[in-house]
C-alpha cells in the first residue's frame, strides 16, 4: 500500500502567505475586504501546496453549491435515444462549465420520480434548476414551486392560464409550422396532411395549430397525433395512407416523426418528393441529412435554447420568455 500525502488545509496556507485563516477563508470563498496584494499571496500559496477547497464547508459560507439540477420528464430510454435532448443537454453543459458550475441530470420514469425529484430539489443541493420536456398533466411544476428554487423552463407552459411568474425559452413552433406549410402548399400540394407530436405538449400544439392557421378547412382525416419517435411516425403515416391514399404531402411534428413516415411511404412504393412531399422539424443533423432522401425541415437552434437557458438561470432568472426564432432548411424531401 502507499501512503497519500495530506490533503492542504487552509491553516497551511494561512501560514505559507503569512496571513491570518480568516483572511484565506475570504480569499478562497470570493469574499470581499482583502487588499490585493494580499490576495495574489494568498493565491500564490495555494497553487504552491495545491489546496482545494472543500466544497461543502464553502457552500456553508457562500450558501451556494456551484451545481444546477437539470431535470427530463422523460424516461431514460427515450432521453438517450433522441438527439433533441443530447443537443440540448450539449448546450446546458457548455454555459454551465464556462461558469464552473456542476450539471446534476434528473429523469423521471414515472410517478415516485416526480417525487424523489421533488424532495432533492427542496434539499438544497443545488442552486437551481432547467427543466424540460413537461407534460400538460406532470406534477413537476407545482413540486418545483413548493421547492423554492429558481427555474427555467424549457418550452411554452401549458400547465396554468398566462406565463406570469414563469420564465422559459421556446422556438416560434407555430411559426415555424405556418412557414413549413406554406412551402407545401407553394409546391402545388393539395392533400397536405399533418403528424402531431403528442398534444400533451405545447410544442405539438403549437406546431399543430401552425398547421391550421394555413389549412383552415383541412379534412380532419388528414391529421393524425403521433408521439415525438420514429415508430409513431410510422404508424401515423400507415394511418393516413389507409384513411386518404391521395395524400400528397405531409408536415411532420419533428425529424423523427418524419424518418418513420418516410420509412413507411418507401415500403408503400411512394416516391418523395415525386409522390409525397415531407417536411419535418427540428433539423436534428443526425437524423435530417440521413434520411432517404435528405429531409427538408424547419430548424429551431436546439443547442442555443439550452445555453440559453442556463445563462438565464445563472444570470438570476427574471420572469417572462424568450422565444428563437425558426428557419426552414430546404433539402430533397420537399
Amino acid at each position: 500500500m502507499t501512503e497519500t500525502a495530506p490533503r492542504p488545509t487552509l491553516e497551511a496556507v494561512a501560514a505559507r502567505a503569512g496571513v491570518s485563516r480568516a483572511t484565506v477563508s475570504r480569499v478562497v470563498n470570493g469574499g470581499d475586504g482583502v487588499r490585493e496584494p494580499l490576495v495574489e499571496r494568498v493565491r500564490r500559496a495555494v497553487e504552491e501546496l495545491g489546496y482545494v477547497p472543500n466544497q461543502a464547508a464553502r457552500s456553508l459560507v457562500t450558501r451556494r453549491h456551484d451545481a444546477v439540477a437539470v431535470v427530463v420528464a422523460e424516461p431514460e430510454t427515450r432521453v438517450f435515444a433522441n438527439p433533441f435532448f443530447a443537443l440540448q443537454l450539449r448546450g446546458i453543459s457548455k454555459e454551465l462549465t464556462a461558469h464552473d458550475n456542476q450539471l446534476v441530470l434528473l429523469l423521471t420514469e414515472g410517478r415516485d420520480d416526480h417525487a424523489r425529484v421533488g424532495r432533492y430539489l427542496a434539499g438544497g443541493h443545488v442552486d437551481g434548476a432547467l427543466v424540460f420536456s413537461l407534460h400538460l398533466d406532470d406534477p413537476l411544476p407545482e413540486l418545483i414551486q413548493r421547492a423554492g428554487v429558481p427555474t427555467v423552463f424549457g418550452g411554452r407552459p401549458g400547465w396554468s392560464d398566462g406565463t406570469s411568474g414563469v420564465v422559459y425559452v421556446d422556438s416560434d413552433n407555430r411559426g415555424g409550422a405556418r412557414e413549413a406549410v406554406r412551402h407545401l402548399v407553394g409546391l402545388g400540394r393539395t392533400r397536405v396532411a399533418h403528424i402531431a407530436g403528442a398534444l400533451d405538449q405545447t410544442s405539438a400544439v403549437d406546431r399543430l395549430d401552425g398547421f391550421r392557421d394555413v389549412m383552415a378547412d383541412v379534412d380532419p382525416r388528414l391529421v393524425v397525433e403521433g408521439d415525438f419517435t420514429p415508430a409513431g411516425g410510422e404508424r401515423a403515416m400507415r394511418e393516413l395512407l389507409d384513411r386518404c391514399p391521395d395524400v400528397d404531402a405531409v408536415f411532420a411534428a419533428n425529424d423523427l416523426t418524419a424518418a418513420g413516415a418516410l420509412r413507411v411511404l418507401r415500403e408503400r412504393g411512394r416516391r418523395v418528393p415525386d409522390d409525397v412531399a415531407v417536411i419535418g422539424f427540428d433539423d436534428m443533423l443526425p437524423v435530417a441529412e440521413q434520411t432517404d432522401p435528405p429531409l427538408t425541415t424547419v430548424r429551431q437552434d436546439i443547442e442555443e435554447m439550452g445555453r440559453l437557458m442556463a445563462r438565464m438561470l445563472l444570470r438570476g432568472p427574471a420572469p417572462g420568455g424568450v422565444v428563437l426564432p425558426t428557419t426552414l432548411v430546404r433539402r430533397v424531401s420537399a
